[in-house]
């Protein structure tokens, strides 16, 4: 968890998640911004780099140019619960999916999402949320739900297994399910 910014944001729990969707965040776009690092396992940086055209078809494209190694351009299907909240936030009709403050950025910053998280942290009661909560309470429900890392891994946009895997959290209860299948 994190603790004055160090270490590894906190894994929501489904009912950390409701809080912060529910009485958290307030606007839309926040909704929307949020929901996609959420229901897609990106990295809060690379959904303030969407354009309004790298949503169609029931997906969300991440550009090569905007992922964190820039090596491939990955595309995530969109969900019923991001098609929700994106249909609900009206961005503009051509240009950054996120736009910043006219005249200061193109773009949302990370600097103000940081901001906007942290607000709707203190109105939903939670510590230890960070924007990269969301990425690893995304990837760690896959593997939750038996979703091949590999299938993971391709979502995700890791290089390798070894970096996904230190994203997962493995519960007490997945534990006492392991052992059980063990016998003869």
């Amino acid at each position: 968890m994190k603790v004055a910014g160090n270490g590894q944001g906190k894994i929501l729990t489904p009912e950390e998640l409701k809080l912060l969707f529910t009485e958290g965040f307030v606007r839309e776009r926040d909704l929307a911004l949020f929901g996609i690092c959420l229901f897609t396992g990106c990295r809060v940086s690379e959904a303030l780099a969407l354009q309004t055209t790298d949503i169609k078809g029931g997906t969300l494209t991440f550009r090569k140019s905007t992922t964190k190694g820039k090596l491939k351009t990955r595309v995530v299907d969109i969900q019923p619960g991001l098609a929700q909240l994106l249909a609900e936030y009206q961005p503009l009709k051509a240009g950054a999916l996120f736009p910043g403050m006219r005249g200061k950025s193109p773009t949302l910053t990370r600097f103000m999402a940081d901001k906007i998280l942290k607000a709707a942290c203190e109105r939903a009661l939670l510590v230890g949320v960070s924007t990269h909560s969301f990425r690893r309470t995304a990837l760690t429900m896959m593997s939750s739900a038996g979703i091949p890392l590999r299938v993971i891994q391709e979502i995700s946009g890791h290089n390798d297994l070894g970096t996904l895997q230190r994203y997962l959290e493995v519960s007490p209860e997945q534990k006492k399910r392991a052992v059980a299948v063990i016998g003869f």
